[in-house]
């Protein structure tokens, strides 16, 4: 989906598991204990070994994890930030 953003186009993901999108994940213990996120709907993901990780996506803002009914926002110049769907339609206008 592409949407418009001020002067810009940019490319608009919808995060999906498996997709690949996340640049990493947190073992959800250290999400929990370290207190870096609002837990509320936090994506969690079981890997084979047991263990419970959370995607996030990494930017100069640091990390950003990712939640349910989360978007990818990559602007033209590469920079990714993420989107709830509760702003999406707010914040940008679809183009296509």
């Amino acid at each position: 989906m592409k949407y418009e953003h001020k002067a810009y186009e940019v490319n608009v993901e919808k995060y999906e598991v498996g997709k690949g999108l996340e640049d990493g994940v947190e073992l959800w213990t250290d999400v929990v204990t370290k207190g870096w996120f609002v837990m509320d709907k936090l994506i969690q993901i079981k890997k084979e070994n047991g263990a419970i990780v959370c995607p996030y996506v990494e930017n100069r803002r640091g990390k950003t994890f990712l939640r349910e009914g989360d978007y990818i926002i990559t602007d033209p110049d590469g920079y990714r930030q993420v989107c709830g769907e509760d702003l999406l339609d707010v914040r940008y206008r679809l183009v296509e």
